[in-house]
């Protein structure tokens, strides 16, 4: 079972890597994603607090180690899967082909399980804001 995680952790962070280097592509410019849930997620943060990039979120894990850097981690990647979450729901609503929708379900499946394993480590391990 721990195998099993590690591997949709990593297959995890290769989606989402390689949506948001189309979302990147597609803008021809180097910005950070916005997301809706991301600024609903937490209310006490502004704008350009969750206005967060890729490089931004590695740096937050720059000379971490221990509960602090699995903390850090995941914080950022609970954020970061439901950014994945948000861009596949608006690839249902908005895609021409069925195999990007299939795809974005599975992201959808495969995110959610993720977040709720994340979730479930946070309460077992006392890892509260």
């Amino acid at each position: 079972m721990k195998n099993q995680s590690i591997i949709y952790g990593i297959g995890g962070l290769i989606i989402g890597a390689l949506l948001t280097g189309v979302l990147m592509f597609s803008q021809n410019k180097k910005e950070p994603i916005k997301s809706n849930s991301m600024m609903n997620h937490d209310t006490s943060k502004t704008d350009s607090e969750t206005n967060m990039s890729m490089e931004d979120m590695m740096s937050g894990l720059k000379g971490k180690t221990g509960d602090n850097f699995d903390k850090t981690f995941i914080l950022e990647m609970t954020e970061h899967h439901q950014g994945a979450i948000d861009m596949a729901k608006e690839a249902q609503k908005s895609a021409k082909h069925e195999e990007v929708k299939g795809l974005a379900q599975d992201i959808i499946t495969a995110q959610e399980k993720e977040i709720g394993q994340m979730k479930d480590w946070q309460k077992t391990w006392e890892y509260t804001k």
